[in-house]
């Protein structure tokens, strides 16, 4: 029960945290989160509500990314597994690592019932504390954007949600 409660109080203070950064001039850019154990930065203006990882129920005959639909706050959403959506999930890994994972929504905004799960919260970023790192040139898919270092040297790839949305191959199965 202390940790029920324990992920509620991290899930408040993460969403006041969200919401302040949201309201105030001086803001994070973006929600870092961790998946397939690289660090990516979402969007704030495109994330949506942070939910710890409950019950959803899978949905036969899909790809293996879709893990199936959850009720959150009432509503059907889809739940996607990010790292294994972009080829990154180690094999095997199964529901580790599942106790510091987390579901984020997309903002109702995008029009897409849809959460990713995510394997850790790695807090809130803004520019100032990153550097972006040249491009090399390779194509990427659109919801791929620039990549960036902090000042610990750990590389952060920035994903569009609002792209990601878009994305025939992702709408195919969410949408």
């Amino acid at each position: 029960m202390a940790k029920k409660e324990a992920l509620r109080e991290l899930q408040s203070r993460l969403a006041e945290r969200l919401q302040a950064a949201r309201t105030e001039a001086r803001t994070a850019n973006w929600l870092a989160v961790e998946s397939g154990g690289q660090g990516f930065l979402l969007p704030l203006a495109e994330a949506g509500e942070i939910f710890p990882v409950g019950a959803f129920v899978p949905v036969p005959h899909t790809v293996d990314w879709f893990l199936g639909v959850a009720n959150l706050r009432g509503g059907l959403h889809g739940v996607v597994d990010l790292a294994a959506f972009l080829g990154i999930k180690s094999p095997g890994t199964g529901d580790a690592g599942r106790e510091q994972a987390w579901l984020i929504a997309f903002n109702p905004g995008l029009e897409v019932n849809c959460a990713l799960l995510v394997e850790r919260l790695a807090g809130l970023r803004a520019k100032e504390q990153l550097r972006a790192e040249p491009g090399d040139g390779r194509p990427r898919p659109a919801f791929v954007g620039a990549r960036y270092l902090d000042g610990q040297g750990r590389r952060w790839q920035e994903l569009s949600l609002a792209a990601l949305a878009g994305d025939e191959a992702f709408l195919k199965i969410v949408g």
